[in-house]
C-alpha cells in the first residue's frame, strides 16, 4: 500500500510541475495591445534577408487548352519579364502543351516559385495576363474552384452559372465591386483573383448568390 501511494503522490507532484511549464512562456508582450501596429499588413520581401540565394532548383508545370495557344504566344514576353525581375525563368512548351517556371541562381524569394506556379495556373484558366501578374505581388493571393462537379443535372448547372453572371455580366460585376475580388467563370472552373481578406469574401458570396438556392 505504502508504495502504491508514493506512486500516486509522485504523479501528482509531475503533473503538476508539467502544467507550470505549459504557461511557463505565455507572458504579456507590450505590443500585444499596441493599437499602432497592424498585423495583417505583409511586408515585402527584401533580397537582402536571403542573399545566398537557393541551395536546390524548384519547378511546377501546367498543361494550357489548345484554344488558348496563340494567345499564350502573344503573351509569352509580357509573362517572361514580369518572371525575370524576381529571378524566375520560364519555359512555353507548343508542342506538349504546357508552361514550365523554375527558379535559378538569381532568385532570392522562396516563395516566389508558388506565385509562379499560380500565374501559370490562371493563364491556364483564360485569365488574361495582365490580371494574372498581378498574383506575383505579395498581398495578393488567388484560388481556382472547381465548379463543374457541384451539380449533377447539367440544365440546373447551366441556369445556375447563367443567375451569376447575370444579364450583360451585371451580376458579377457588382460581386466584384462588393467584394473587391477579380472573377472569372469559364465552363466548369471559376478562378479568384484579391486580396488575401477580400479572397474569401468574394467566394463565400459566390457560393450564397450561385448555388446555395
Amino acid at each position: 500500500m505504502a508504495s502504491a501511494d508514493e506512486a500516486n503522490a509522485a504523479a501528482e507532484g509531475t503533473e503538476g510541475k508539467n502544467w507550470q511549464r505549459k504557461g511557463k512562456h505565455k507572458k504579456e508582450k507590450p505590443w500585444d495591445d499596441d493599437p499602432n501596429i497592424d498585423r495583417w499588413t505583409v511586408e515585402k520581401f527584401d533580397p537582402s534577408w536571403n542573399e545566398g540565394g537557393l541551395l536546390e532548383v524548384s519547378s511546377f508545370s501546367t498543361l494550357f487548352p489548345q484554344y488558348r495557344e496563340k494567345y499564350l504566344q502573344e503573351t509569352w514576353p509580357i509573362v517572361k519579364g514580369a518572371l525575370k525581375e524576381f529571378g524566375v525563368s520560364c519555359e512555353l512548351n507548343l508542342v506538349e502543351g504546357s508552361m514550365t517556371v523554375s527558379t535559378t541562381r538569381k532568385t532570392r524569394d522562396p516563395y516566389i516559385i508558388l506565385k509562379a506556379r499560380d500565374l501559370i495556373k490562371l493563364l491556364s484558366r483564360s485569365v488574361p495576363a495582365p490580371q494574372a501578374i498581378k498574383v506575383l505581388n505579395d498581398e495578393m493571393n488567388c484560388d481556382i474552384v472547381k465548379i463543374g462537379s457541384i451539380i449533377r443535372n447539367k440544365e440546373r448547372f447551366v441556369k445556375r452559372r447563367e443567375r451569376l453572371l447575370g444579364p450583360n455580366l451585371s451580376t458579377l460585376k457588382a460581386i466584384e465591386i462588393l467584394t473587391g475580388c477579380y472573377i472569372l467563370v469559364q465552363v466548369c472552373f471559376i478562378s479568384y483573383l484579391a486580396l488575401h481578406l477580400k479572397l474569401h469574401c468574394g467566394s463565400t458570396s459566390f457560393n450564397s448568390v450561385s448555388w446555395c438556392y
